[in-house]
């Protein structure tokens, strides 16, 4: 039965199953696949503009989300798809057979066709925004980078955070040397301003000396949450990063910068007012600086003793050992070796972390001196300083950077000396003139802006860090491989010379400024290139074999020693270029001098010469600076016994001469030296003393109006009554004048026969006159714009410093900063009408009765002078307004006198602000000959720490020159005993007693004790006891005053000189 029915259901199946075949027609799937098609092409299109979204989107640094990557990716394989199911369908259409097999296949595809359209509508319904404006960018508040404790930013913080709050739009840059805290600094920017200053974005990056676009370029894109794609060129990351950071106010951060970085081409706007952002950078070098434009530059200074100390203990972190005196003061030894240099401080302190007894912290300091590289870490530091010392443009610059080490440590070097020396030895060339000169300045200037050099105490100095002395030490010794390379102890206290080991295998030897009596006999230096001894006073002799042995000497300095004779072996020098021996007591020169043929540089100012041998002279043809101001003077002479000296004619031969300083001391040799056009123009120094019947001084013979003359000396001309250019000369007279000084010239009725035009004595700093009785003004020097210094003394007849005839504009003296009368009895104005002083520090008025008014202007909180007079005259002294009272007067009752500022010869430091006992002073009594000194207390001003120097200046009679000799000591307690040697030297003497504050700063002020007044004087319980036996013998009494104020120009440089080289040694 089953069976049977069987058969009839499939039948029936068969029969529904060919019905709805046969009615599954072409048509049906031709329209199917039309519309598929149709729906297809839609989202192909749908998709296509979406790729372009996207593309643009990538472009503007917004990568496509993970759901339009999903939805292209499901798209392409719906496509795909769909592509078959459209073939097949057009196989099946193209056959008409209506066979139950191709009734099955276009059921099939028409369900998958019906499918797919399905898939294909939902694929439409997405959206996306792709360009929606902030899709795809990270949101992040300032991201904090890692950064330790710090002192001593505090005040630089502030500083950046002004200059961020009211200089927006603007690009600051942080310069200093490696190690000082920049990147410190630079951190606590990024940690603490950049939330109060409310950016958009605050973006960190390193740029490093290694530096490339593309590092910057990867960060600034993290930090703004772009993509990264390694197949892009530096331009599409550029516009990326643009099309982003153009709509946002940022601050960009970069540390570590060593060249210029163009960000335009980084894809950063450029930060100006329109879109208020900033960059703040740091660098080492302030070209850097320059060459980024930034509109603010800042210097990051070293730290001050307090907060250098404050570090040091932190680091160390054993205060039990540091509240020892003893460990302290070796402790203070350390920090004040690291000259406030944080990465040296933390460095040091973490050496000494562990040390515990004083052998240990000695043994510390003497390898800290000799060798600290020897420290843990200290190599680390010195190789930091490397990447900058490797910076510099050349090998010129970097053995420039080398010489520096021959100065002692925090010593502020004479810029023209130290250029002096890089001639000598042949580091520059000086084969056009001026050429050398300009490129020293130039190579000083790329070492400060590299910050490898810092000004000195004056403009014309410069000085070296101590770490950065150490370090370019150890680069002189090739990185300590050889130390022997340079012999360098200048003022190390030496009283014997190292030994003679340490000589011969070095290149540059200093050893000036010491007490070395002694030098070897014989030497062998064959690499020999400087060798500076100047400064050891006690150096009288130098045997013959002592330079037998130096052929490749270049530089040789024996100034300021007691050398009395040249050895004839100084011919042996066959290399040498530049021979300093000035201030020394030689009388004569040997003729074998003259064998020097390559020697340029000859100085011998302030020397004892009276004789000077024609071979002495004449062969030297290549020398281009010979300098006998205030020295030699016996010129032209017909006497028999002077015909083999030295004349014009000799020094007219010298075809290379270019800067000549000369003594004139009679008028025919004047006629002589203003008849010689060679010798005119070489003029630099010029010193003119007691030359009787000089009415005029005729400097229009001095040629190009007298443009080479620096330094004019007038003296004890009894007959002249003015200096006199002619009209012809033009405007532009004497304009690398830099000190004049007149003394004695009794028939003086005006100084310049000529009125003073513009562009006349432009350079002019000091002027000096000193008894003068016919002058009565020197309204001149209203035109002098440079002008520091005026000293006037004893004129009899000024009665007015300025005439009130003359107008004085606001602009006048805009550099003056000390003004000293004294001794002018008619004096009763300085200026008519009140003038503002921006830079005067000091004013001494002695012995002027009539003066009853100061013109003194004072402008806004600009700083107001000090003022040095007795009690009476203070008194009556008028005032337009109390503020016109400066506030730092030296009070009624001081017990000493103004006389003369010290630094009318030479270029020391500006003069620090009194205040009722002089800090810093120089002070001086009269012994006369014979005398013994055993003792003499001091009082010092409220118990500082003070250092004095006591200079004697001896009057040899004998010779008719002046001498020096000094002793040091310290002053610790509020009255301080010094023991001082007795006195037992022919002549009178005029002591000097040179007191320097802790931090070296040498006083500029000479003030003499009045023997006559009542007042009692700072140097008190001075014990006299008279040496009869010996004053019996002594040779014609001199008044030593009366000597010391005729001699003044020659007295002040010994002193100055005797003081200064001293003041920096530690109290």
């Amino acid at each position: 039965m089953a069976m049977e029915i069987v058969p009839v259901i499939i039948g029936t199946i068969a029969g529904i199953t060919d019905t709805i075949m046969k009615s599954i027609s072409n048509s049906d799937l031709s329209e199917s696949a039309a519309s598929m098609t149709r729906a297809l092409k839609e989202l192909t299109e749908a998709r296509k503009d979406l790729e372009t979204q996207v593309e643009q989107a990538k472009l503007l640094g917004r990568p496509p989300t993970n759901q339009v990557k999903g939805w292209l990716e499901r798209v392409a394989s719906v496509e795909a798809e769909v592509g078959l199911i459209i073939e097949k369908a057009e196989l099946v259409l193209q056959r008409s057979c209506c066979c139950n097999c191709d009734c099955i296949l276009r059921y099939k595809l028409i369900k998958k066709v019906r499918r797919h359209l399905l898939i294909i509508h939902n694929l439409e319904k997405k959206n996306f925004d792709v360009n929606g404006a902030d899709r795809g960018i990270i949101q992040f508040d300032v991201e904090a980078v890692p950064n330790g404790p710090t002192i001593g930013l505090e005040v630089m913080l502030e500083r950046v955070h002004h200059l961020l709050m009211t200089r927006k739009g603007t690009t600051l840059g942080l310069y200093g040397m490696g190690g000082v805290g920049k990147t410190t600094l630079l951190k606590r920017i990024n940690n603490e301003l950049a939330q109060k200053l409310e950016y958009d974005v605050v973006i960190w990056a390193v740029a490093s000396k290694d530096f490339v676009v593309e590092k910057i370029q990867q960060a600034v894109a993290a930090r703004l949450g772009l993509s990264w794609d390694e197949n892009d060129v530096q331009e599409q990351r550029a516009v990326k990063i643009f099309n982003v950071m153009r709509k946002k106010k940022f601050l960009l951060l970069l540390d570590d910068l060593w060249e210029r970085i163009d960000l335009s081409k980084l894809g950063i706007p450029v930060p100006d007012k329109d879109n208020e952002c900033n960059v703040v950078f740091t660098t080492r070098s302030m070209d850097v600086c320059s060459d980024m434009d930034a509109d603010n530059k800042i210097k990051i200074e070293f730290l001050n003793e307090k907060e250098a100390w404050s570090l040091f203990c932190q680091k160390v972190g054993r205060y039990d050992i540091l509240s020892s005196q003893k460990m302290k003061s070796y402790a203070k030894t350390i920090v004040r070796k690291c000259g406030g240099l944080p990465l040296a401080i933390v460095t040091m302190g973490r050496v000494m972390a562990n040390k515990e007894t004083e052998e240990e912290w000695q043994y510390a300091i003497e390898v800290l001196n000799e060798t600290p590289t020897e420290l843990r870490g200290m190599e680390d530091v010195f190789t930091l300083l490397k990447f900058s010392y490797q910076n510099l443009s050349s090998d010129t610059l970097r053995l420039c950077f080398m010489y520096c080490t021959l100065f002692p440590e925090d010593y502020s070097i004479e810029i023209e000396q130290l250029i002096e020396y890089w001639v000598g030895e042949e580091i520059l060339d000086n084969s056009h003139e001026g050429k050398a000169r300009n490129m020293g300045h130039t190579i000083i200037r790329s070492l400060k802006v590299a910050c490898l050099l810092e000004a000195g105490e004056a403009e014309s100095q410069v000085k070296m860090h101590d770490v950065v002395r150490s370090f370019a030490l150890w680069m002189a010794s090739e990185c300590g491989k050889n130390r022997m390379k340079y012999l360098v102890q200048p003022s190390a206290g030496l009283t014997e010379a190292p030994g003679i080991k340490r000589w011969e295998g070095a290149q540059r030897i200093a050893l000036w400024d010491n007490a070395i009596t002694e030098l070897p006999e014989v030497l062998a230096c064959p690499h020999l290139l400087t060798l500076l001894l100047h400064w050891n006073s006690g150096l009288s002799r130098i045997s013959n074999g002592f330079f037998q042995s130096m052929p490749s000497l270049r530089v040789l300095d024996l100034s300021y020693t007691s050398l009395r004779e040249i050895p004839e072996s100084i011919c042996e020098l066959v290399e040498l270029r530049h021979l300093d021996l000035s201030s020394t007591k030689l009388t004569t020169l040997p003729k074998q001098l003259g064998k020097l043929q390559k020697l340029r540089h000859l100085d011998l100012h302030r020397t004892y010469l009276r004789t000077i041998p024609r071979e002495a002279i004449y062969r030297l043809s290549q020398v281009k600076v010979l300098n006998l101001y205030y020295s030699y003077g016996s010129w032209e002479l017909q006497d028999f016994e002077y015909e083999n000296e030295a004349s014009f004619t000799d020094l007219e031969c010298l075809s290379h001469l270019d800067t000549l300083g000369i003594t004139i001391t009679e008028s025919h040799t004047l006629k002589r030296l203003a008849a010689s056009k060679t010798l005119l123009r070489c003029i630099t120094y010029l010193y003119i003393t007691e030359c009787e019947g000089l009415a005029v001084l005729p400097l229009s013979t001095i040629p190009e109006n007298g443009k080479r003359l620096r330094r004019l000396s007038v003296n004890n001309c009894r007959d002249l009554m003015y200096l006199k250019t002619e009209p012809e000369d033009g405007k532009n007279w004497l304009p690398s004048l830099e000190v004049l000084s007149i003394y004695r010239l009794p028939s003086l009725t005006v100084v310049w026969k000529n009125p003073i035009t513009k562009g006349s004595l432009q350079n002019l700093r000091s002027v000096s006159i000193w008894y003068c009785d016919k002058l009565k003004n020197i309204s001149w020097i209203l035109q002098l714009p440079k002008l520091e210094m005026i000293y006037l003394f004893y004129c009899k007849e000024i009665v007015e410093v300025i005439s009130g005839d003359e107008q004085i504009h606001e602009e006048a003296f805009p550099c003056l900063r000390a003004i000293s009368v004294r001794d002018l009895p008619l004096l009763t104005s300085i200026a008519q009408t009140a003038i503002y002083f921006p830079c005067l520090q000091s004013i001494a008025v002695i012995n002027c009765p009539k003066l009853t008014k100061l013109p003194l202007k004072v402008a806004g909180s600009s700083s107001q002078p000090t003022v040095y007079g007795d009690k009476e005259w203070w008194n009556r002294l008028e005032w337009d307004t109390t503020d016109t009272k400066p506030a730092g007067i030296v009070e009624p009752g001081s017990t000493y006198e103004v006389s003369v500022s010290i630094q009318e010869e030479e270029n020391l430091a500006s003069p620090v602000e009194f205040v009722a006992v002089p800090k810093f002073a120089i002070f001086s009594t009269v012994i006369s000959e014979g005398e013994d000194i055993t003792s003499e207390t001091f009082l010092n001003d409220g118990g500082k720490k003070v250092w004095m120097k006591v200079i004697d200046v001896v009057h040899d009679e004998q010779s008719g020159r002046l001498e020096a000799w000094s002793q040091d000591f310290q002053l610790r307690g509020a009255e301080v005993d010094c023991k001082l040697v007795n006195l037992r030297r022919h002549g009178s003497v005029l002591r000097f007693l040179v007191l320097v504050a802790a931090d070296h700063t040498l006083g500029t002020t000479l003030i003499r004790m009045s023997a006559m007044a009542n007042a009692t004087p700072i140097v008190t319980n001075v014990t006299k006891t008279t040496n009869k036996e010996r004053a019996s013998d002594a040779a014609p009494r001199v008044n030593i005053e009366d000597f010391c104020e005729e001699h003044y120009e020659d007295i002040l440089p010994i002193i100055m000189e005797k003081a200064r080289h001293d003041k920096r040694k530690e109290v």
